[in-house]
């Protein structure tokens, strides 16, 4: 399904039915005098996000939390087809559970088949991620879950009576704490949670020998306000190619997005770029990403990849807030704070109809200035770690030394 075809049966069939819902379940709960106290130890917890895979990386904090308070729980994730990959790759998550919205009519085959998974599994608490839409607080529902937790927003105050238990979405705290907030109602140490890192292998997908950085010119077309200029994503490629010789720039993106990377790709004549988009697997891009000296992306699922691997990212921020989405210690945050940015928070359709103001101000000398900042800070950083190197092999064979 496309996303017009989503956001259609999300406001104008799911949320009615949700409002209807509402009314049994509100009744049913005062009939059945369900205790819905949470101070108990759970042994089956559901965490759900369908969209978004950086808001599914930036969720690991909470589900981290989790673990470490829970150990001996079952972690059941719930989320779309596409997303079926990452998660299986975080291993802190026993078992994902999966709605395949390819198609209508998988997707309605689907929502069966998944729901009847949890009805069997029972978690005893469900932990519903999406913010705005009708159809998650609909799944949520169906689920029978004892426990229903999901964001208060006061353009859907039918959620409450469907939710059980309901936490205020702040949009001007990072999105990770919001999610970690929830996980403090079951008694989790938010202090001691951490981001998945994505695990190195020997063997991993080399894409080339070159030392080399990595351009992510997509946005997802849920939000496409939040890309960067084509023209000025081929200005930023010619100035790091010329900078710097003795790199390879590698182009990324899915299958929907290679068409449109592509054209990028075609407009530069250079043997050091690569265009891998819509050519490499979750995995490989993972590898590649892990890999690279740096990424200069918009504010997308690769970004929030980069923040796993602990590589520096230049990130372009527009329609978005970083404060909610870039908040990573190895951010370089290139943004202009325009009166109407951020606005993902408060409009389904951006005001600017695609007109995207915010984004289109950015400069390219100045993103290029930031790349030089990110790779001078790595190059810094790589002098200390080799220093350490040095000094720790030499006090195994001499002792300590003194510094």
């Amino acid at each position: 399904m496309n996303t017009r075809n989503k956001i259609f049966l999300d406001k104008f069939i799911a949320k009615p039915l949700g409002i209807i819902l509402n009314v049994f379940v509100r009744i049913l709960g005062k009939i059945l005098r369900i205790d819905h106290d949470l101070d108990k130890e759970f042994k089956t917890i559901a965490i759900s996000k369908f969209k978004g895979l950086g808001s599914i990386l930036q969720s690991t904090p909470m589900i981290d939390a989790i673990r470490k308070r829970y150990p001996n729980a079952e972690i059941i994730y719930v989320s779309t087809k596409s997303n079926e990959g990452l998660l299986n790759k975080i291993n802190w998550i026993d078992t994902v559970i999966v709605v395949d919205d390819s198609s209508l009519w998988r997707f309605l085959v689907s929502n069966i088949s998944a729901l009847w998974k949890l009805i069997k599994k029972r978690p005893e608490i469900y932990f519903d991620l999406e913010i705005y839409s009708d159809y998650s607080t609909l799944f949520t529902t169906f689920t029978l879950s004892k426990n229903r937790v999901g964001f208060y927003l006061r353009s859907s105050s039918f959620r409450m009576g469907i939710y059980t238990q309901m936490m205020f979405f702040n949009p001007r705290v990072p999105i990770s704490k919001v999610y970690l907030q929830l996980s403090k109602l079951i008694d989790c140490d938010v202090e001691a949670a951490s981001f998945f890192d994505f695990p190195k292998h020997e063997d991993a997908y080399k894409i080339s020998d070159k030392p080399y950085i990595v351009i992510n010119p997509n946005a997802s077309d849920l939000r496409l306000e939040r890309r960067w200029e084509m023209h000025k994503f081929i200005e930023i490629i010619k100035l790091i190619l010329k900078k710097y010789p003795n790199f390879d720039v590698v182009l990324i993106g899915g299958k929907d997005e290679a068409k449109y990377t592509t054209e990028i790709y075609e407009s530069i004549d250079s043997n050091s770029l690569i265009n891998s988009a819509g050519k490499t697997t979750l995995n490989q891009l993972i590898e590649i990403i892990q890999q690279a000296a740096l990424l200069v992306t918009n504010d997308t699922g690769p970004m929030h990849i980069a923040f796993c691997t602990k590589i520096p990212v230049v990130c372009l921020f527009g329609p978005c807030a970083p404060e909610q989405y870039g908040t990573n210690e190895r951010a370089f945050i290139v943004y202009r704070r325009l009166y109407c940015s951020p606005c993902v928070h408060d409009f389904e359709i951006a005001p600017c109809k695609g007109d995207n103001q915010c984004m289109k101000l950015i400069e390219t000398l100045e993103v290029f200035e930031t790349v030089v900042k990110a790779l001078d800070s790595q190059n810094k950083e790589m002098k200390i770690m080799h220093t350490d190197l040095i000094l720790s092999t030499k006090e195994k064979i001499f002792g300590k030394i003194e510094r």
